[in-house]
Parts: structure tokens; sequence; C-alpha cells
């Protein structure tokens, strides 16, 4: 007797089981983008792989490179989580959890230092502006700290190993040693070109020569010069930038004398000429303009040997309305906070007592700021306000000094001393004129315009400032321990790799919704300019679901949609990355561990 067409679905539905789901989201888009720079054959060619080793370092740097863009880069946690995302057989098939420990991880890590890391991110850094032809008219150099939890003994390191040391942090992690991070970043997409790890406490003035020099020495091609922000304004940089003919833009400092001229010198202009105009950031915003105007001047420049001499150098000043408006709202609600500061200080200074006049007389030098001021600077405790102290005797009541009921008649108890009295002056500023800016350049007015210097300038923050803010998201790297500088100084590397790859992506999905007039979804609406975050963000909802079938191992990928094929169009990338992984078809049927 035949069974029922119902009958038959129905048991076959039921030797149907779901054996595993893996939300393997963006990670093969990144793995794409590794494969497609040709990672693992850089790496190959440097560090050949030894056949003790189940795990290469090639496979090792695209595991440790997805951990990154997957917010987990703890060694330890790598296999698992690659376990989790279904990632482990596409790395590398019969590749197992075991084989990503953080003891073999560790070695790949010092295999790369060995191996020189600016030799590997430099072939990386050229493969990916060939494959993408990606231009590098300027490249922009900043600095950030990495810091690392862990007591690092203050030995000798070997060379070349960045030493964790104490210093400035710009994350107000000042209890956690630290190492510096000294990249260069490309004006267009902004692409990391250039990585340098530095001992924690080095000092930016002392960075940015060296940072020239290691620009100079990639060799590419079509390169412009060199932007950087305020701290690259010293002698030496402009000494060595005019003795190399390297074409140079940064930001003059507030402190320095030559700016204070000079904004002096644009405030009695009638009018400067128009440099640049962009739209207002919504429909309702006017046009923002910036007017300036270049000017020489004669500035004190040192040259090789220490050899200092003054020299004409091109200053472009700058005037921004919208900027102006930003430092006036800033100044107003500085004043006001400061304001509550003051009179908090006042009501501590009205507390305290004094026995004698030397005593009263230090804390008025103490309050006033005349002590030593920080980094050799001036102390300036107040900026918009002015406190003038004063001593005056006084007594107040004390304790009895025998015990016992006194008499009624007694007069209570009391003693001399002194206390200090505060004036509060608001300091009433003349009419400056705020959103000015002074840009030094070694580019001679007949090489570039002033609308060409000052879009260099503002370039770096487009490009270097947001890849600055991924570094320092925990998504990407937070404080770790890692047992020795070497292993520090290539997982640094290998984090601007991971920014390497997400700027690529950036660059080129925004490059290619432009060129088709396409756009995808964003955090409110579609866009044509979204960010990497949103990009890899779009691939949540995508898994990789495993069925058992009798004996056979099925796998789908579900989730796709029509912009995640786009996205990889974008890249350069076949879409069977989203397809099912050859290590899962007709496999046979085992335990969900």
């Amino acid at each position: 007797m035949m069974r029922s067409r119902e009958g038959y679905d129905r048991r076959y539905i039921m030797a149907m089981a779901v054996q595993q789901i893996h939300p393997i989201a963006h990670l093969p888009l990144v793995l794409g983008v590794l494969r497609r720079l040709e990672v693992a054959t850089v790496i190959d060619r440097l560090i050949p792989p030894h056949p003790a080793h189940v795990l290469s370092c090639e496979r090792g740097v695209e595991a440790l490179v997805l951990a990154m863009l997957d917010s987990d880069h703890a060694l330890y946690k790598v296999g698992k989580r690659l376990e989790e995302r279904g990632m482990v057989a596409l790395l590398k098939p019969g590749l197992t959890r075991a084989s990503l420990n953080d003891y073999r991880l560790g070695h790949i890590l010092e295999a790369l230092f060995a191996a020189n890391l600016n030799q590997v991110y430099s072939a990386i850094v050229l493969k990916a502006l060939a494959v993408y032809t990606i231009p590098t008219p300027w490249v922009h150099q900043d600095t950030t700290p990495i810091a690392f939890y862990g007591a690092y003994a203050d030995d000798p390191q070997p060379p070349g190993a960045p030493r964790p040391a104490y210093g400035h942090s710009k994350d107000g992690r000042d209890d956690l040693k630290q190492v510096l991070l000294s990249l260069g970043v490309s004006g267009d997409g902004g692409i990391p070109l250039r990585v340098g790890i530095r001992d924690g406490n080095r000092s930016d003035s002392v960075e940015t020569p060296l940072a020239i020099e290691e620009c100079l020495a990639l060799g590419l091609e079509g390169i412009r010069g060199i932007g950087a922000d305020s701290k690259a304004y010293s002698r030496r940089t402009l000494g060595l930038c005019l003795e190399h003919k390297i074409d140079l833009v940064t930001l003059v400092p507030r402190t320095c004398a030559i700016r204070q001229a000079l904004e002096a010198w644009g405030q009695q202009q009638r009018a400067l000429p128009l440099l640049v105009e962009k739209p207002g950031r919504t429909k309702a915003e006017a046009p923002r303009p910036w007017h300036g105007q270049s000017v020489m001047r004669p500035v004190e420049v040192e040259y090789s040997e220490q050899r200092v001499v003054q020299e004409e150098v091109r200053f472009v000043v700058v005037h921004s309305s919208q900027l102006a408006q930003q430092q006036a709202q800033a100044s107003a609600a500085a004043q006001v906070k400061e304001a509550e500061a003051v009179a908090d200080h006042v009501r501590q200074v009205h507390t305290r007592w004094f026995a004698c006049w030397p005593d009263a007389e230090a804390a008025i030098a103490e309050y006033e700021g005349r002590g030593q001021g920080r980094r050799g600077r001036p102390p300036r405790p107040w900026r918009y306000h002015t406190l003038r102290s004063g001593i005056v005797a006084a007594s107040r009541r004390t304790r009895r000094a025998r015990r016992g009921r006194p008499a009624k008649t007694a007069p209570a108890p009391t003693e001399s001393g002194y206390r200090l009295v505060v004036e509060v002056e608001v300091l009433r500023h003349p009419a400056e004129d705020p959103g000015w800016t002074v840009l030094a350049t070694t580019v001679r007015p007949e090489e570039g315009t002033d609308t060409e210097i000052l879009q260099a300038y503002q370039d770096q923050t487009t490009t270097v400032e947001p890849g600055f803010r991924w570094i320092k998201h925990p998504a990407a790297i937070a404080p770790v321990w890692l047992e020795q500088p070497e292993r520090i100084a290539a997982l640094a590397m290998l984090t601007v790799i991971g920014w390497l790859v997400s700027s690529i992506m950036q660059r080129q999905v925004r490059l290619y919704l432009h060129t088709h007039g396409q756009q995808v979804p964003g955090n409110k609406g579609t866009t044509a300019i979204p960010t990497a975050a949103v990009v890899l963000a779009l691939f949540a909802q995508i898994a990789l679901v495993q069925v058992c079938i009798a004996d056979q191992v099925l796998a789908q990928v579900y989730g796709v949609q029509a912009h995640h094929l786009l996205f990889c169009d974008a890249l350069g990338l076949d879409s069977s990355w989203y397809e099912v992984p050859s290590a899962y078809k007709n496999g046979q049927c085992s335990q969900t561990p």
C-alpha cells in the first residue's frame, strides 16, 4: 500500500534537524578583502610556513584581523569567537578551534616582529594601493597612545621594540602604561600608509621629523606632501622640510607669537579673498565660507647639525565664520563652567584658617599660581576671571582648655589667627574676533594656491581623525596584557591592518554608490556615504545554518540581500563569499560540541 504524500513529507521533515546556526555577519567580506590584498601571500613570502605548525602565520594573521573587526582581539578568545561565527573552516579546511590558541598566536606575533613590521606593512599597503588604484597626494601625520595592562619591566628592549611607559594619556588612563602609535594616513579615503610603534613617553615634537623621514622612505609615487596638526610646527620640522624640499602644511599653535601677530594682521584687513565655500550641514543652514590670504614672514628654522637660521616661510591666514560661531559658543560655555568653579574655590578659601601670617601668604602664592607651571609654561589658574586675595586678622571660638561647666559671666574662649578674603573680577576681553586659523607651509606660492593649502589641511579632520576614533574604539583595541614588547608592536601593526581594511571598505563603497547613483540603508534612512561601521552593521543578520538530513549535512546562508551583493561588487569580490562554504558541502553529520 502506497503512503500518502502528506505522510511522506511529515517523515522527511521529522528526519531533518538544524545542527548549528553561525552568525557569520560581515566576516566573509573582511576575509575576502584580506585575500584580495594577498595578505597571506605577503606574509608567506616573508615568513615561510613550517611543516610542524598546524596554524601557519598567514592564517593566524587573518584570524587575528577577523577577531579585531569582530570586537574581540584578546588572544585566548580568538578561537572560540571564530568558531561561533563559523569561520574556522573557512579560514582553512580541516582547521580546528584548538589550533587557534593563544600560545600559537603569541608565537605568530613574535615571528611578525622578527620579519620587520615596517616591511610587512609596507608590502600590504603597496598591494592595496595597486589593487584599488588609490592616489596618495597628501599624507597626514598624527599620533595616538595604546594602553596596556600589566607591570612591564623597564629592562632594555630588543632593537625596534617599543618600551611601554607612563606618558601623557589622551584617553585619560594615566594609571596604565602605553606605547605611542605613529601613523601616516592618505588624504584620499583615510588609508593608513605608514605605521610606527614608539615608546610610551615619546614626545610628538621629536616623533614628527622621524615620521617624515619614514614617509619618504616608503617610495610612494604621486605623493605631494605631508599634513599635520600643531604638534608638527617646530624649528626642526620646518628646517627638515626646507632642506629636503618636502611640502608641509601644519597648524601654527596659538601660543606662538607669529600666530598672534598674523591674526592681528588679518583683523586689520578690510576683506580677505574667498578660498573655500561649502554648503550648510542642513538645508536651513547658510553656506560656510573660508576667507584667507598667504603672507611671507621670517622665522627661525633648524637645519641639520643644529644650525638655526632665519628663513622666509609662507603662512596662510584664514578666517571662518562657522569656526568663529563654534569658538564663541565654546567660550561662553567655558566661562559659565569656570564661574561655577571660581565660586566653589572662593567658598573653600573663606573657610580656611591660618595660625600665622607666613602660612596665609604661602596659601595666596599657591592660589595665585606663583608656583611652577606645567611643562615650563607660566601658571595660569583662571582664564576668564581675576582673583585678588588679601589677609585679614580674625578670631574664632575654640574649645575650653579646662573641663567642667563654665561660669555664666566667663567670656567664650577664642583664638586669634588669619583668614583670606577673595575679590573676584570678570575679565572683559577686548572685542576679539574668533574664528582665525594660521597655517604654515613650505609650498611656494607659485607651486600651490591658498585654496589647495587650506583643503589639504581640512582633509585632516575628514580622514585622519575618524580613523583614530576607530583605533580608540573598544571594538578595535582595548587595554590588554601582552608579555613581551615584540608582541605589543605586532598586535598594534595588525590593528592598523584592520583599520586599512575598514578604510578600503568605506572608500570603495562610497565611490561605487557615487558612480552608479545608488543608495543603501543607513542609520537614518538611505545614504550614499555610509561609514564603514554602517556597512559592517548591515551584515549583522546574515547567518550560516547547517541542517542534518539523514547522513548528510546541508548548509545555507540566510539573510543575504541586494545591498550585500552590491558591497561585494564595490570591493571587487565574488558574491560566492556569501554562498555555502565548500568545507560544509556534503559533509557528514556530527554532534554539536
